[in-house]
């Protein structure tokens, strides 16, 4: 009983959250890219003073773990950002980064490479796992800079 009631109130808040909102003058604040052109992988992060948008969530990581390099945003940590949020790849709504789950490994390649596709549950993220080779399903907490670093081929 317990279970189904989690289950049918996260899917109900995944219901309400919308969509990450940008216009097509948005870009990606690592790469560059034009974010509307990508609806599923676009991932947002917010600090006091600014909001950013990203191609991918491998994008956002990037931004997270490393702030500072963007001083002009007004993060210097991770701590500084006041929210981050990525596009659920099937229904294409906004989900909290910090409670998305992430398939590493997979052959679904994003605007900037490998990738890390974004679901709002670890169920959705496994069933697309199984169904493009994914490797591993990944909470946000296991995610680590090393990991974008492999990822992005600098390892």
């Amino acid at each position: 009983m317990f279970k189904t009631l989690v289950l049918i109130l996260g899917t109900v808040s995944v219901l309400l959250a919308g969509s990450i909102d940008v216009s097509k003058k948005d870009r990606c604040l690592i790469r560059q890219i034009k974010v509307y052109e990508h609806p599923a992988w676009i991932a947002r992060a917010k600090t006091k003073h600014k909001t950013v948008y990203f191609s991918s969530p491998k994008s956002m990581f990037e931004y997270y773990f490393q702030p500072i390099k963007w001083t002009s945003l007004g993060a210097l940590t991770s701590d500084d950002i006041v929210s981050v949020t990525v596009t659920d790849f099937n229904t294409l709504e906004a989900v909290d980064a910090k409670k998305a789950f992430y398939v590493y490994g997979s052959n679904k390649i994003g605007p900037a490479g490998d990738d890390l596709p974004a679901f709002a549950t670890k169920q959705s993220a496994e069933i697309f796992a199984k169904k493009y080779n994914g490797k591993r399903v990944l909470s946000f907490d296991e995610i680590s800079n090393a990991l974008i670093y492999l990822i992005n081929g600098r390892i």
